[in-house]
């Protein structure tokens, strides 16, 4: 019984050799130019058509490749024909250009439909990166692409592999992204449900399964030519060398775990920070977090192996994604021996917390400040506001202005969103073991004002949910900066847990889990002159309202480009010039 995949050898392989002679003719260039048209089309991401976002006709959109140091400079033209758009570099921190950071309402004003905006920035930090939309729901629409960046010449990275892969993880729901934003939008509200599939690299596979004579369910054994936009992209080795797979997870629900069958994975990056090198049978990966682990081909030749990417955190309804680590000369149709592996029970945590308390900064890296300036503790609940469904931080949910908050700050617009500052902790009788006692919240728009260089302390305090014995995990995307993560803790944080913080060599992240009726620590250096999103990175989270928005130096910001602010208040102003 073979998978019947033998032309993926020759597809994927010609693929990396294109893709490579265009990265080493472009290499010699600092400025790397794309020109990108996002529409929708018809596309069949796990064997079932459907309708996705794209990019100049491909999904996931084209990967860009750079190295340290280099500028990007992306035309983006919307050919959505009905809806604005924008790209979010996730994990590049707009040093300078907090105009480019792509995020609607905030950074800038959505590009409307037959317009094109120039994203131009500088990729300071080499790292396993990706990019998304960040309007609305489309990312959960398809519209994402990974974005890889080298080290600069002459630097070398402080491991050593023979190969590399790109493996970026989505999942995927056959109702389309209106209705499920209708939906979350809704009184009562009415749930997205769990994704019909997982993908990896966009494709998967629904109703039927690469690995379907190894399991006793009722799902059929895929019979695939290779050459179908939901076959797998296989991953062809050479037997006895070390590899890089470079893994980003750009799920809109789903926590993953990723296991390689028979194979250790040597953790040596994490959100383009280098971390020290530890040994793992499989790992999780929340949405918005990227890795780079070493895999050693030193198992037998003459098989292949499975690849599996499995839910965790929330009662699986979705089968694992599959793909095959393909030994030469072993034909890439053979399946294997034995079957996938199997993804830890869903809510063990205990697992979970493992993996993440294993996660160290590299001898070098920068260390935090031992004191801060100022403390954010963030409450994370479920709320309601007259009967709709809402997720808040301390008992406001967030709503975005028209007009982005980089321009009407440096404006000086006080009309433009709540002056009054959100809360900056909650009560101290809060029960967070609970459901709340009074479970409405309400709306607001304002904005936790950082002093420049100034060290900020933030707590993610985790909550039970409106529904008794009910907490999430919440993986929390700050953009702008990296963080350092001090430490994780279970129930209320008290100040007698300060002295749990790593100060030694916590890691540097971007993105950071707080584990159910939990907490997490983070520490950071508000630095980067903007005004920018930090929010959980589950897509129907945020658009419940779960993030704040941060701003900092906005009165040092250059000149910022005309198209970011051509909306709202600010857009008013440059159509009457008399008030600028």
């Amino acid at each position: 019984m073979g998978l019947g995949l033998r032309h993926v050898a020759v597809v994927v392989t010609c693929w990396m050799v294109m893709l490579c002679s265009v990265f080493e003719i472009s290499y010699g260039s600092k400025t790397r130019h794309f020109k990108w048209e996002v529409e929708y089309m018809f596309w069949s991401p796990d064997c079932k058509e459907s309708i996705v976002m794209g990019i100049n006709g491909q999904f996931p959109g084209p990967t860009i490749r750079a190295r340290a140091g280099d500028t990007i400079a992306v035309e983006l033209t919307n050919k959505l024909y009905t809806e604005g758009v924008v790209i979010h570099w996730h994990g590049i921190r707009q040093l300078g250009t907090p105009w480019a950071d792509g995020t609607a309402s905030i950074s800038q004003c959505p590009v409307n439909p037959g317009e094109t905006y120039l994203y131009r920035f500088k990729v300071d930090k080499a790292g396993t990166y990706f990019y998304h939309g960040h309007l609305g729901m489309q990312r959960s629409a398809g519209l994402y692409g990974s974005l890889i960046v080298d080290v600069a010449d002459g630097e070398k990275e402080p491991f050593h592999y023979d190969g590399e892969f790109n493996l970026l993880l989505s999942d995927w729901w056959h109702r389309s992204v209106h209705e499920q934003e209708v939906g979350l939008s809704s009184r009562p509200l009415r749930w997205i449900g769990e994704p019909q599939t997982l993908l990896i690299n966009g494709r998967g596979q629904f109703n039927c399964s690469l690995a379907a004579h190894f399991s006793n369910g009722s799902a059929e054994q895929c019979k695939l030519r290779g050459n179908e936009q939901c076959a797998p992209q296989i991953l062809h080795v050479q037997p006895n060398k070390t590899y890089r797979l470079r893994i980003a997870s750009t799920t809109a629900l789903a926590s993953l775990n990723l296991a390689v069958k028979n194979h250790k994975m040597v953790v040596v990056e994490a959100d383009g920070n280098y971390v020290q090198p530890f040994e793992v049978d499989d790992m999780d990966i929340y949405s918005g977090e990227s890795y780079s682990v070493l895999l050693t081909t030193n198992q037998d030749p003459s098989h292949n192996y499975w690849i599996s990417a499995g839910v965790r955190g929330r009662k699986p309804e979705t089968p694992p994604a599959l793909t095959l680590l393909n030994y030469h000369p072993t034909s890439a149709s053979k399946i294997p021996l034995s079957p996938p592996p199997i993804t830890p029970r869903w809510d063990d945590y205990d697992h979970s917390k493992s993996f993440s308390n294993k996660i160290f900064a590299l001898m070098g890296s920068p260390k935090p400040p031992t004191n801060f300036h100022r403390r954010l503790t963030l409450l994370n609940t479920q709320n309601t506001i007259n009967g709709f469904t809402k997720w808040a931080i301390n008992n406001v949910s967030l709503t975005l202005p028209p007009t982005p908050y980089l321009g009407s700050i440096k404006h000086g617009l006080k009309d433009a969103f709540d002056q009054n500052g959100p809360p900056e902790n909650f009560s101290n009788e809060y029960d967070v073991m609970k459901p709340p006692v009074n479970a409405n919240t309400t709306l607001g728009s304002g904005v936790y004002m950082l002093g420049l260089n100034t060290t900020v302390d933030v707590i993610l305090q985790n909550a039970n949910a409106i529904k008794p014995n009910v907490s999430e995990i919440h993986p929390w995307h700050l953009h702008g900066h990296d963080f350092w993560v001090l430490g994780y803790g279970e129930g209320k944080f008290t100040k007698e847990d300060e002295k749990k913080f790593n100060l030694k060599n916590p890691p540097l992240r971007n993105t950071a889990v707080i584990f159910p009726y939990g907490w997490t620590a983070l520490r950071f250096v508000a630095d980067n002159p903007g005004a920018w999103a930090f929010h959980c990175h589950i897509e129907p989270h945020l658009h419940m309202g779960m993030g704040v928005v941060l701003a900092l130096g906005v009165e040092t910001v250059g000149n910022i480009p005309n198209q970011a602010l051509a909306c709202g208040l600010t857009g008013k102003r440059f159509m009457n010039p008399k008030q600028n």
